[in-house]
C-alpha cells in the first residue's frame, strides 16, 4: 500500500508546452529510446540525480536554452521546475487566508480493479500510477479529499507544469465573457484583433476559435520536421534570437502568419494556436493580461495554497496554449469550483451559465473528424473534452499525462499530474480513462 506522501521515491520530441526547438540528445543520461525507456522506478528524477550538487555534474546538469532538459528521462525533473528555466509571470493568489481541504482518505482506492482498453487482466489503480508515470494524483469526493499521493519530483508544495491543461483556463475565462455578455462569440475574431483580420483567423468566429473548429494551415505532428509546430517554437521560445533566428518573435507574431485552410466550423481540429489566439482575444475584450484575469477572476478567489505561473514568450506573453504551472491541490480547488457549477463556499465566483455551456458539449459530428478513434462519442467545448458519457464526464487534458477530470454523476474530481515519456494522451488514455471510471463508480457505490 502507498503512503499518504512519497515525497522522493518510488514513483521524439518535446511536448507541447512549444518553448524550445529540437535538438540532437547531448548526453547518454538523455539518450533513451521511445521504444524502451527506463520504467519509472528507474527514471525516479530524484534517484537520477538531476539537478543535484553545487554544481551538478556535467550528465546531470540541464541548461537554460537548451531542448535537453524536456526530453525523457530529464523531463521527469523539469515538469516540477519549469521557471528553473523558462522565463515566467506569477498568477497570483492575493493575499486571502488559504481555504484548506477536509480529508477522508480511503486508501481502499488504491486497491481498485479495472480492465485496461484492450486488456485481458486487471489492474489496480495502484498499478497504473507506476505505468503512467504519475508524479502526483489526487482525488476529491463530495468536496473531500479522499485519495492523495506524490512521487518523483513532486511535493506537497511543489509545482508541475500543467501542459495543455492550460487551455481549458482559457477556455473557461472566455466563457466567463460570453456569459456575462462581455465576449461575442458570433463576433469575427478579425473584428476583435485587426492585427489577425488577413490571417487565417480573420473570418473565423470567437466560437469557433473557443471549440477549435478553425479550418487553418497549421499541424501540430511532432514526429514531422516540417511540420508548422516547430516553426511556432521557434517564434514561442524567449531565446530564439540569441541562435541566430530572423522569424516572427513571439505568439501574436507567429499567428499573424497563420493561413487559413478550407471551411472554418466543419471539424474539430486540435490546435494549440487556437487558444492562444483565444488569449490574445479574451486579453484585448478585458485589458488584463491572461495571468492577470486568471488571478482576478478565479486564482484569487478559491483560498488557493500558492500562486501559479505561466511561461512567457521573449515578449512577456504568457502561453494561453500551455504554459500554465501550479499546485496539485490548487488544481483541485480549480475542478471542485467547475463541478459546483461555478460556485465556491457559497459564493458564485464565475456564472453557472459559463459551466452549463462547457458541461453541454460542442458538434460530436465535427469531433468524429478529428483524428480520435479511441474517444467515440466525445465532443470538444469551450478548450474542455467531454465524454458524453453516462456520468457526464468531462476533462481538461494535457500531454504526458496530465488531466483535471470531473464526473458530475459520482461528485468526483480527479487531479493527476504525470511525465509520461510519450507525449500524446493515447499513450495513456487505454489506462486511464478506465481508471478514472472504475474509481467513480466506486465512490457512487458509497465506497
Amino acid at each position: 500500500m502507498l503512503t499518504k506522501v512519497n515525497r522522493h521515491h518510488t514513483a521524439l520530441t518535446l511536448c507541447k508546452s512549444i518553448v524550445l526547438a529540437a535538438s540532437v540528445l547531448s548526453t547518454p543520461a538523455l539518450a533513451q529510446t521511445q521504444d524502451q525507456p527506463l520504467s519509472a522506478q528507474e527514471s525516479d528524477p530524484i534517484e537520477m540525480g538531476w539537478m543535484q550538487g553545487f554544481p551538478p555534474p556535467d550528465d546531470r546538469l540541464l541548461k537554460i536554452g537548451s531542448p535537453d532538459f524536456f526530453q525523457f528521462p530529464a523531463l521527469r525533473y523539469s515538469v516540477c521546475h519549469m521557471r528553473q528555466f523558462m522565463p515566467t509571470i506569477p498568477v497570483s493568489r492575493d493575499l486571502k487566508p488559504m481555504t484548506p481541504f477536509e480529508y477522508a482518505i480511503d486508501e481502499q482506492i488504491s486497491d481498485i480493479t479495472f480492465k485496461p482498453w484492450g486488456a485481458d487482466t486487471t489492474m489496480t489503480l495502484e498499478q497504473t500510477l507506476q505505468k503512467t508515470y504519475t508524479d502526483g494524483i489526487l482525488v476529491l469526493h463530495d468536496g473531500e479529499v479522499v485519495y492523495e499521493h506524490y512521487f518523483g519530483c513532486l511535493t506537497e508544495e511543489g509545482q508541475h507544469a500543467a501542459m495543455s491543461v492550460t487551455k481549458s483556463f482559457t477556455g473557461t475565462l472566455a466563457s466567463i465573457l460570453v456569459a456575462e455578455g462581455k465576449l461575442n462569440p458570433q463576433a469575427k475574431v478579425g473584428s476583435i484583433i485587426p492585427e489577425l483580420e488577413e490571417s487565417g483567423f480573420g473570418d473565423a468566429t470567437v466560437r469557433q476559435v473557443m471549440d477549435m473548429t478553425t479550418a487553418l494551415k497549421y499541424d501540430e505532428d511532432y514526429s514531422d520536421p516540417n511540420s508548422e509546430i516547430w516553426i511556432y517554437s521557434k517564434a514561442a521560445n524567449p531565446y530564439t534570437r540569441l541562435q541566430g533566428y530572423d522569424g516572427p518573435v513571439g505568439y501574436f507574431e507567429y499567428l499573424q502568419t497563420v493561413e487559413k485552410n478550407g471551411t472554418h466550423g466543419e471539424a474539430f481540429g486540435y490546435r494549440t494556436i487556437n487558444a492562444d489566439a483565444l488569449g490574445w482575444i479574451i486579453s484585448r475584450v478585458t485589458g488584463k493580461s491572461v495571468n492577470q484575469l486568471l488571478s482576478d477572476r478565479i486564482w484569487s478567489k478559491l483560498g488557493m495554497e500558492q500562486s501559479a505561473y505561466y511561461q512567457v514568450d521573449a515578449h512577456g506573453i504568457p502561453f494561453s496554449g500551455g504554459g500554465l504551472s501550479a499546485g496539485l491541490r490548487d488544481m483541485a480547488r480549480f475542478g471542485q469550483l467547475i463541478l459546483n457549477e461555478g460556485r465556491w463556499h457559497g459564493e458564485q465566483i464565475i456564472p453557472q451559465e459559463a459551466v452549463a455551456d462547457i458541461r453541454q458539449g460542442g458538434s460530436q459530428e465535427a469531433f468524429k473528424k478529428s483524428g480520435h478513434p479511441k474517444l467515440k462519442g466525445w465532443s470538444y467545448r469551450n478548450m474542455w473534452w467531454i465524454t458524453h458519457n453516462a456520468d457526464g464526464a468531462f476533462a481538461a487534458r494535457g500531454v504526458h499525462g496530465q488531466t483535471i477530470y470531473i464526473d458530475p454523476t459520482a461528485n468526483m474530481v480527479i487531479v493527476r499530474f504525470a511525465s509520461h515519456p510519450v507525449a500524446a494522451n493515447s499513450a495513456n488514455d487505454p489506462i486511464s480513462l478506465p481508471a478514472y471510471q472504475a474509481v467513480a463508480d466506486y465512490l457512487k457505490g458509497g465506497k
